[in-house]
């Protein structure tokens, strides 16, 4: 069967080819490349930035997440944290990171290394000016602040991927990615065991809160050195790789140059489409957003809580506090595994939505365990199975997003949406272990394990209506040319824009 391309298809396809040839000087079906080509851009691209994307959200992780560690440092008693202060401290840093979410277009506006650099050195002094706090008021102040600057890094860094890798390869690049929040609670027990434990005139929780922050600020020249602002201008790249880059993005969105300007009316369509998020079916080219709104609020309740929450959790098990610390290790590596894994196998086979059903519903089991269970075995074997759940469905989720958004504009919208929704989660989830219900935390257990569930159930459910969607484009357009390298703006609803399943 023919596709069916409609007039309007035609003129935006010979429009994006045209525009394309004046950007660039040349035409996109004069590069000769093939998928070995590809192959070696791609893994060039990875060698290069993500290790630096890795490195820099691990500082991040860690500075967001050491006050869990700084609390039984000391902090709590010198601050005077009764009642439910330190819950305050968490949450009033999700409420600036949520108004701040629309931040990451500052990334597609400025140059890339700019904002990087700048975002590094203000969460980095910000971080390091917690060591100095002398009251829960200036605490309150500086983790506010943290939350502001911290929300233009990890959301600007998943737009920015999407610059770089097509719709098919972003998933496993988001899994890298967020892979560093786990890997970083990994060592964070020991390195905050190993910072605390010294005998120095300064409190052991000032002295992490320095030493975190000042080696965040260290990161700062190589944000500007090193962090590319496009593909085609990214110096480790020759001529003709970076002649290779453009063509992909040619294919993928229609457009060579994608940096320095947002379109408001795509924009304006991806953020307050509303009738996309509760009236799918009929929109007029609708997204599915509004299941991915649910799902990471859902997520982000115990993504937030877990890396603040389980040492004292497992100290509330019976360990002391120091072996608290190193077992949190295990669960966060092996959480660490399952994120790449799961990316990357749902990248290879496209699957994500079948995925989802499966991570999550592990997630769930896990704190269904630690709900019910009593044995302090079992409830340690059921946190691997909770970390492991909650720390895979993000990056998946996220790559959800990127995966079925049509252009930038959009995909920009997208994310500001799913973030600005999705990061009230931790208002939740910050709250759910108050020290009165310990040492097994029922509550708050059930809470996350029944919004693992209902992931699952979201998951099932636009994965069964981005199926009818499909078929109702191959209906439309025909069955999609695979791998087309000719093809302009495949990603933009053109001819051979499929959901990703």
């Amino acid at each position: 069967m023919e596709p069916k391309i409609e007039p309007s298809e035609i003129t935006r396809i010979e429009e994006a080819k045209s525009a394309t040839d004046r950007d660039s000087g040349t035409s996109q079906t004069q590069i000769q490349y093939d998928a070995a080509d590809e192959r070696r851009v791609r893994r060039k691209l990875d060698r290069h930035i993500m290790p630096l994307f890795f490195v820099l959200y691990m500082l991040d992780s860690l500075d967001r997440s050491n006050i869990g560690n700084a609390e039984i440092a000391g902090m709590a008693k010198d601050l005077h944290l009764s009642g439910g202060k330190y819950s305050w401290l968490l949450t009033i840093f999700y409420i600036t990171y949520i108004i701040a979410e629309a931040t990451l277009l500052l990334w597609k506006i400025f140059p890339p290394h700019m904002v990087g650099a700048f975002v590094i050195f203000a969460w980095g002094l910000v971080s390091t000016l917690q060591a100095a706090a002398q009251s829960w008021g200036g605490m309150m102040a500086l983790r506010f602040l943290l939350g502001t600057f911290e929300a233009a890094y990890a959301p600007g860094i998943i737009y920015l991927l999407s610059f770089f890798y097509l719709r098919h390869e972003i998933g496993f690049r988001c899994g890298l990615f967020v892979a560093a929040a786990p890997l970083a609670a990994t060592f964070s027990g020991a390195l905050a065991y190993g910072i605390t434990s010294g005998h120095t005139s300064l409190a052991p929780w000032r002295l992490l809160f320095l030493v975190e922050g000042l080696a965040t600020i260290v990161m700062v020249p190589f944000g500007w050195f090193f962090i590319p602002d496009s593909p085609d201008k990214a110096r480790f790249l020759t001529s003709e790789e970076k002649q290779i880059v453009k063509a992909r993005t040619v294919r993928q969105v229609g457009v060579a140059e994608r940096t320095g300007r947002v379109s408001l009316k795509e924009f304006g369509i991806g953020f307050i489409d509303w009738t996309a998020w509760f009236n799918a079916v009929r929109a007029r080219r609708p997204s599915p957003i509004w299941a991915l709104l649910l799902m990471y609020f859902g997520t982000n309740v115990s993504f937030s809580s877990l890396p603040l929450y389980l040492p004292t959790i497992l100290k509330d098990m019976g360990y002391t506090s120091i072996n608290a610390q190193g077992l949190s290790a295990p669960p966060y590596f092996a959480a660490f595994l399952f994120a790449l894994v799961t990316t990357y196998v749902a990248d290879k086979t496209q699957q994500r939505g079948l995925m989802l059903m499966a991570i999550s519903a592990i997630g769930g089991t896990g704190y269904v365990i630690l709900a019910a269970a009593t044995t302090v075995g079992v409830r340690y074997f059921a946190v691997f199975l909770a970390a492991a759940g909650v720390f895979s469905t993000v990056p998946n989720i996220l790559a959800w997003t990127l995966n079925n958004q049509g252009n930038d504009s959009r995909r920009s919208a997208g994310l500001i949406l799913i973030g600005a929704v999705g990061q009230c989660g931790p208002l939740l989830g910050t709250q759910l272990y108050p020290t009165n219900e310990a040492p097994r935390y029922i509550k708050g257990m059930s809470v996350c394990a029944a919004f693992m569930f209902f992931i699952t159930i979201m998951a099932f459910c636009l994965r069964t209506l981005l199926v009818w969607r499909n078929r109702k484009l191959d209906q439309k357009y025909g069955r999609p040319i695979v791998d087309d390298k000719s093809a302009v703006g495949v990603e933009d609803y053109g001819p051979n824009f499929r959901y990703v399943l």
